[in-house]
């Protein structure tokens, strides 16, 4: 279904777009500030002997902007064109990694220059979200939202493999500067693509009428369908942050351990996450999400009892990240799919839906948690996967009524 509420002044001709796979580095400045908020981070924490519940604390905080971000989305369609708001999000990205690198030894401040470039990261990708969605036609949406997951994960890995070497091998401050500058590396990309100017009614108009515009765009029922779709658990998979803390009991070494957890959970996403364009051909991409959905959880009932082996944390472990980079990926293209054509509110929708998607995995993360404390890994895999069953089953039904009432090429 086409979408416009107003549309660009023509263009003149512009440059070729780059290659599908390379408009994946929109999200390069996400998977290396989160590698260095959540994985590099509480290693250096924990080496200043920083406690572990200041620690969570602290990484708490920073992760907040993963549900605030869409509050700021809509300053991305206004004013100045979303190549711009890329590029100066992306500096504030660098920036703030930079900050919290070189003030490890002060964790009372590390937590807002990591939110900052948290923040920052978390609208560059509603910027390309938006800029990217619509440069490529609808038939390519597919690709573009896996190669968006696929480079999140992989950059992310590349991060956290390299980040620590780097930070103890290289002299102060020189270690934090090039950690944080890893994010500016998707700025050429930015440069090369073609933009469109940011749409001119929208910069005429006042805050007001600004303001009821977003309001337009929350309030359509393909965008309040798609937030239910990604606050649910339905693919949440908040095992896969979880697992890792369990090897001891599958009698696997730190070693093998974290080989799996770096380069193995890299391969597993990256992998996961491109082949959703050879799925997507075949099924609508919201039933894909809620069949990815329970796949997983039928993958985690399986696991519940089954002898504690290396071998069995390792397909654990792999399965679970394999399966949450597919669903990235698909919810990647549900978001693309909802921008319509010349959609001049694109950043601001695209920010929202990519901003809900983080809500499941905090909350099922405290859920499986309490789970794991008083029932142990079965105990954790079982709740994850029945909640997660359940929700696909219910968004099922609901998938079918609202079909039914507003139509399949809106719907899926």
């Amino acid at each position: 279904m086409r979408f416009r509420l107003f549309t660009f002044a023509a263009m003149p001709a512009r440059s070729p777009n780059p290659p599908i796979w390379l408009l994946g580095l929109g999200l390069w400045p996400l998977g290396i500030n989160g590698a260095l908020l959540l994985i590099t981070m509480p290693q250096l924490l924990a080496a200043e002997h920083v406690t572990a519940g200041r620690i969570a604390a602290i990484t708490s905080m920073a992760l907040a902007p993963g549900f605030v971000s869409f509050l700021l989305a809509p300053l991305l369609d206004w004013g100045l064109s979303r190549r711009t708001w890329a590029i100066i999000f992306t500096l504030a990205t660098g920036l703030g990694s930079m900050a919290a690198l070189l003030f490890v030894r002060r964790p009372g401040l590390l937590p807002w220059f990591f939110f900052g470039s948290n923040l920052g990261a978390y609208l560059v990708a509603a910027a390309c979200g938006g800029w990217f969605g619509e440069l490529v036609g609808r038939e390519k949406q597919g690709a573009l939202g896996s190669w968006l997951a696929a480079v999140n994960i992989a950059s992310g890995g590349i991060a956290a493999m390299i980040a620590i070497p780097l930070f103890r091998g290289l002299p102060a401050p020189l270690g934090a500067l090039v950690l944080g500058g890893l994010n500016l590396l998707a700025l050429p990309l930015f440069l090369i693509t073609p933009c469109p100017p940011a749409d001119a009614r929208l910069a005429r108009e006042g805050f007001a009428a600004f303001a009821r515009d977003v309001g337009r765009i929350v309030r359509r029922p393909i965008v309040l369908w798609t937030l239910l779709l990604f606050i649910s658990p339905a693919t949440a998979f908040a095992l896969t942050n979880s697992l890792s803390g369990f090897a001891a009991e599958f009698h696997t070494t730190e070693a093998m351990a974290g080989l799996l957890g770096g380069t193995g959970v890299t391969l597993a996403g990256v992998i996961g996450s491109l082949l959703v364009p050879k799925l997507g051909g075949r099924l609508p991409p919201r039933v894909l999400y809620i069949l990815l959905g329970l796949l997983g959880a039928s993958f985690s009932f399986l696991l519940i009892g089954l002898p504690r082996t290396p071998a069995l944390f390792g397909a654990a472990l792999l399965g679970e990240n394999l399966f949450q980079a597919a669903a990235f990926a698909v919810s990647n293209l549900i978001a693309l799919n909802t921008l319509g054509e010349d959609n001049p509110l694109a950043a601001t929708q695209f920010g929202l839906l990519f901003a809900s998607s983080s809500v499941p995995l905090t909350y099922m993360q405290m859920i499986d948690g309490a789970a794991f404390a008083t029932h142990g890994l079965n105990g954790g895999l079982f709740v994850d996967a029945a909640l997660t069953a359940l929700s696909c089953l219910a968004l099922a039904m609901v998938l079918r009524g609202f079909h039914g009432s507003v139509g399949r090429a809106e719907a899926l």
